[in-house]
């Protein structure tokens, strides 16, 4: 369910985005010059979720690899990460004390269980990246505010007292 929310977050935001008018130039944005641009923060994001499918889900899909061209291709491969994730059996997800052996890009190695690999890595970095976009299309002038990182919860509200 988390992943579902957020993901719905993302697709949330680049729909403001769009609707905005904001050119897909606002994927080069950062906040320092350390940093992964907008693009990127959305790629890592959606990985994130891949990475968790592919470690503990039982699947086996392809990491977002190629960078994104536009706000529309991003709406558009977040859409297949839902799907992904919609159509995840939780029969096949791994034991909770199954082992993951992540291994990054950077060569850094971890060794964890599958609700380590879950709880410690995959859900941290996915929020961070989230956070990250969120804070960039802030930066370069959507008007979003909290609501709009949290619209899930928009059907948790309960009406005003009369």
């Amino acid at each position: 369910m988390t992943f579902t929310n957020m993901l719905g977050t993302l697709d949330h935001l680049v729909s403001k985005a769009i609707d905005a008018r904001m050119t897909d130039d606002v994927l080069v944005e950062k906040l320092t010059d350390d940093m992964f641009p907008l693009e990127l923060q959305f790629r890592v994001a959606l990985n994130q979720v891949l990475l968790a499918l592919n470690q503990v889900g039982g699947k086996s899909v392809p990491l977002e690899e190629t960078p994104y061209r536009s706000l529309a291709e991003i709406r558009q491969r977040i859409s297949v990460v839902r799907a992904h994730v919609d159509h995840a059996e939780p029969t096949e997800w791994a034991d909770a004390e199954a082992t993951v052996d992540l291994k990054l890009p950077n060569g850094v190695r971890f060794l964890m269980s599958s609700e380590e690999d879950i709880r410690d890595w995959i859900m941290p970095n996915f929020y961070f990246h989230v956070t990250m976009a969120y804070a960039l299309l802030r930066n370069a002038g959507l008007a979003i505010g909290k609501m709009d990182f949290i619209p899930h919860m928009d059907r948790h509200k309960v009406p005003p007292a009369k």
